[in-house]
């Protein structure tokens, strides 16, 4: 009889092998830097109320696009706002909308990908939905969600999460179309366990790894699609500090005043360029198959 309970926990062996000392001790220093830099990005905008100087929403008219100075360390920009301030701050909003879109696709993604996968039934109806999806491109179906249900963050991560979900589909139902044919699973149909329970228990754990994975890229896309769509005005509210609101704010005056610009999409860059690097190091390490042409 096959030990359910093994086999369940071997699944789980990828991320035990991340978290333990040796994997950490081969990383090089371009995921640990990228790991660095994303923390202080995170802390910095976590507790940017606690420290920037000023009021990222107060405006000044006799402080308008005022140089770097002492009391003001980026300068100003066209409304006397404080860009130090907005800039640290914006990052907040940016990260949620990152985190808050990979999250919800992951979760949304990992439920359809799991029925796809295992009842074949459901199968062609579920894909055939996912690829009517994944023909519309990305940035116009953002466009048109945040158009119908107005500019609000809830609209800008649900214009995010609707065209990332197919592709979490598709990867999990991967998955799961190859573990459904393992001996514990096939054992477990047979013992009569309950539908629920093999799903979660038995293949679920198998697409963790690539979820991780899939996950990081998802949170790196979904800041610079936010960022995009606060340029062409189709964002989150211009009231709310956002690193694309700060950019489409400041392109009007770019000649005159680059750091409108180029201040935030340093942090933006950083930002994005952290979590890929960071997805790559999680792909190499929770990836089996590049373990053994290594070896």
């Amino acid at each position: 009889m096959t030990d359910h309970s093994s086999s369940g926990q071997s699944a789980f062996q990828p991320l035990l092998r991340v978290l333990s000392l040796p994997g950490a001790v081969r990383l090089g220093p371009g995921p640990v830097l990228a790991a660095l830099m994303l923390v202080l990005i995170v802390l910095a905008a976590l507790l940017a109320p606690l420290y920037v100087p000023y009021d990222p929403l107060s405006m000044d008219a006799l402080a308008r696009l005022k140089p770097p100075s002492e009391a003001h360390l980026l300068g100003t920009d066209q409304y006397g706002r404080d860009i130090f301030s907005r800039v640290m701050t914006g990052g907040r909003v940016s990260l949620l909308i990152g985190v808050g879109a990979a999250v919800v696709s992951v979760a949304i993604g990992l439920a359809i990908g799991l029925v796809a996968g295992f009842f074949r039934t459901a199968d062609g109806i579920i894909m055939r939905i996912m690829d009517s999806l994944m023909a519309i491109p990305a940035i116009l179906l953002a466009i048109a969600l945040v158009a119908l249900n107005g500019p609000s963050l809830h609209s800008v991560i649900l214009a995010i999460t609707i065209p990332e979900v197919p592709r979490v589909v598709r990867l999990v139902r991967s998955v799961v179309l190859s573990a459904r044919e393992e001996p514990y699973v096939e054992a477990a149909i047979a013992l009569g366990s309950s539908m629920p329970k093999i799903l979660i228990q038995h293949l679920m754990p198998n697409t963790l790894a690539p979820l991780i994975v899939q996950g990081t890229y998802i949170c790196a896309s979904a800041i610079l699609i936010e960022a995009i769509l606060s340029f062409l005005g189709a964002g989150v509210s211009t009231e709310i500090p956002t690193w694309g609101n700060i950019m489409a704010e400041g392109r009007t005056f770019f000649q005159i005043k680059p750091g409108l610009i180029f201040w935030p999409g340093v942090m933006l860059s950083l930002c994005i360029l952290s979590i890929n690097l960071l997805g790559d190091t999680a792909r190499d390490l929770l990836d089996p198959r590049l373990k053994k042409r290594e070896a």
